[in-house]
């Protein structure tokens, strides 16, 4: 019996990590079309990125418009965060609720501000994501838009080459 009690405790230790931890304040910033930054009620300032979306990078057509689409909607608001973990360079990935009930994720997928993650993403996401781009709206009115991780990736071969 004490084993499984060890067993249980471990499991329940080794999965808590930051998934399922909320985070509830005030955003105080938009860094990008998919980052936040709020100071949340432990006085804390914390980055997140929006969960499953990635949106384009400030350098490419439609960045700046993503950007000023979710401040709109979101700067100086109260949210909740339902951290789901964090990326491979230690962003905090979080799924965000204004004011507990809008998620801007669908907003900006709908307005064509965003794609669904590169890898794995969300169905529900996808849907609304494919519907934007039938419908021509936002960065897919172009023919061939490029996908921020491969602007990202090109950006830094860019710099590798001219070091």
């Amino acid at each position: 019996m004490k084993n499984l009690l060890v067993l249980l405790a471990g499991l329940t230790f080794a999965t808590s990590g930051w998934a399922g931890n909320v985070l509830n304040g005030k955003v105080t910033s938009v860094i990008d079309g998919n980052t936040i930054e709020m100071l949340a009620d432990d006085n804390e300032s914390y980055k997140i990125m929006l969960y499953g979306i990635d949106s384009p990078e400030l350098g490419q057509e439609f960045g700046e418009k993503a950007r000023k689409f979710l401040e709109k909607m979101i700067l100086e608001k109260n949210v909740n965060v339902n951290i789901q973990g964090k990326d491979r360079w230690g962003n905090r990935l979080g799924v965000v609720l204004i004011e507990g009930i809008v998620d801007p994720r669908f907003e900006l997928l709908e307005a064509g501000l965003a794609w669904t993650a590169e890898r794995d993403p969300i169905q529900e996401l996808e849907v609304i994501k494919e519907n934007a781009r039938a419908k021509g709206k936002g960065l897919w009115k172009e023919q061939d838009p490029t996908p921020p991780w491969i602007y990202r990736r090109q950006q830094t071969m860019t710099q590798l080459k001219s070091s």
